[in-house]
């Protein structure tokens, strides 16, 4: 048996090039995160559960990468997160949300708890006639919950609206001279059309880096396994407007997920489709061919995950993307690179090696944006990660009903340092990124991949990292 070699990132360096770079700003970070959708920096945030939700999705976004919303939640709470997403800025909120005028103040707080805004248009149910606005400072000091909406609410005859023609500079016009927060979009009949708020309109143009759809909304991903009720799932997430779907199970290359993938085509054929995991050229060409518009590449190279210790199958991360990137370079699809990134450098590797983007987990976890409580632990601050093959991810996925003598977990959970703002942490890994384009002569990620690797040793690891110190 005829045994290769495979290799990961502590395996290899890239070989420094002359470089015509006079400054890491003259660089970009632009990269294809699959056919029809560009990102501004090659990074995703991974779909586990105590990594990506709104939160950290629109995080992501605003810094110019791609959040994609976990599934082990049910599919009304993940179509909800994707709206969150969708609606958290833009030049006009189409689909507002709207509350009945009879509907109780106990019930107006219960769907602010629910969606997370404050403000709501007033409609009667059925029916998009523009009655008013309720907003927290009608209802803010209101203790009883006999009161009801239309009591509290600013009457539509009060209100400042707008024509769907509306610019962006009448729009900047009609908040400056009326001092009002939000501006209902109404057509001829005075049906709601959408919602501008000041805030969505502020930040709309502070954010030079963000990645946004057509309409001006910030783009989010969402996962979705291939069983059970994934279908409906996927109707809901499409009906949330989600831009893209990951396809997600832990090994891609499987007759269930060619199928799901097939069905899901078939009746969105213009949905983007995320599919993976994989770590082979064949399961890469399988994929593509069935309808794939980006593939996600990596079998158990996560910081917890255990699948090859568990299974004794996969790929060394380099290896595996370096396989790949002929069958995605001709068919002209992109790839990411799901795992085993644990410094900016691995970054860089995986880029030059034929990634487009990588898919971050471990090193996002324990940031502010991520899902779940900071806890104290002998004096310092933590948060809960877990890989979503993990025991404990098996047993809270909604619906559960699996024997515990049964799972046969594939990931491990841990405690992990608060990092603070994800904003930080990507912030040194785009650092370390331009600063590896500029020692290769790369101005774009895809001149990345002209550079030479050189495999080292054990000694060219060690001599890599920092040693012979006392470290203070």
């Amino acid at each position: 048996m005829n045994i290769r070699e495979a290799l990961t990132y502590d395996d290899v360096l890239l070989v420094p090039k002359m470089s015509h770079i006079r400054s890491r700003a003259d660089v970009s970070t632009t990269t294809k995160l699959s056919k029809n959708i560009t990102l501004n920096i090659p990074i995703v945030s991974s779909n586990m559960d105590t990594v990506t939700e709104s939160a950290m999705a629109i995080a992501m976004a605003r810094m110019g990468g791609i959040g994609i919303i976990h599934r082990f939640c049910s599919m009304e709470a993940q179509a909800r997160e994707v709206l969150k997403v969708k609606r958290h800025q833009s030049m006009i909120v189409r689909k507002p949300l709207t509350i009945t005028p009879n509907s109780s103040i106990k019930e107006l707080r219960a769907k602010v708890k629910e969606y997370g805004y404050s403000g709501f248009l007033v409609c009667e149910e059925g029916d998009t006639k523009l009655l008013g606005i309720i907003t927290k400072r009608d209802y803010i000091l209101e203790n009883g919950e006999e009161k009801f909406v239309g009591d509290l609410m600013t009457s539509a005859q009060d209100l400042i609206t707008a024509a769907n023609e509306i610019s962006i500079e009448e729009a900047k016009q009609l908040f400056a001279k009326h001092k009002i927060e939000k501006l209902p979009i109404v057509d001829e009949n005075f049906s709601i059309v959408g919602l501008i708020t000041k805030k969505d309109l502020v930040e709309n143009f502070d954010d030079k880096l963000a990645v946004k759809d057509r309409h001006g909304r910030l783009v989010v991903g969402a996962a979705v396994g291939v069983t059970g009720d994934y279908m409906e799932r996927v109707d809901a997430l499409v009906e949330a407007e989600v831009d893209i779907i990951d396809l997600d199970i832990a090994h891609g290359h499987s007759i269930i997920e060619i199928e799901a993938l097939k069905q899901i085509k078939e009746k969105y054929p213009n949905l983007e489709i995320m599919a993976g995991n994989i770590a082979t050229p064949d399961a890469a060409k399988d994929l593509i061919e069935v309808g794939a518009d980006c593939l996600k590449v990596g079998i158990g190279p996560g910081s917890i995950c255990t699948t090859r210790i568990t299974t004794g199958f996969g790929v060394p991360q380099l290896s595996a993307i370096m396989d790949i990137y002929p069958v995605c370079f001709e068919y002209g699809i992109p790839m990411i690179a799901d795992g085993g990134i644990k410094v900016p450098g691995d970054l860089v590797k995986a880029l030059a090696g034929g990634a487009d983007c990588v898919m971050l987990g471990g090193q996002l976890s324990g940031t502010e944006e991520t899902p779940g409580s900071v806890i104290n632990y002998n004096g310092r601050q933590y948060k809960i990660s877990r890989g979503m093959a993990s025991l404990t991810a098996a047993i809270s996925r909604p619906g559960a009903k699996e024997d515990l003598s049964k799972i046969t977990p594939e990931g491990i959970e841990a405690k992990v340092p608060y990092r603070g703002s994800v904003k930080d942490v990507i912030s040194k890994y785009i650092g370390g990124l331009r600063s590896g384009m500029s020692y290769g002569n790369a101005k774009t990620i895809r001149e990345l991949r002209d550079c030479e690797f050189v495999k080292i040793t054990n000694s060219g690891i060690r001599e890599s990292n920092s040693h012979d110190n006392e470290v203070l």
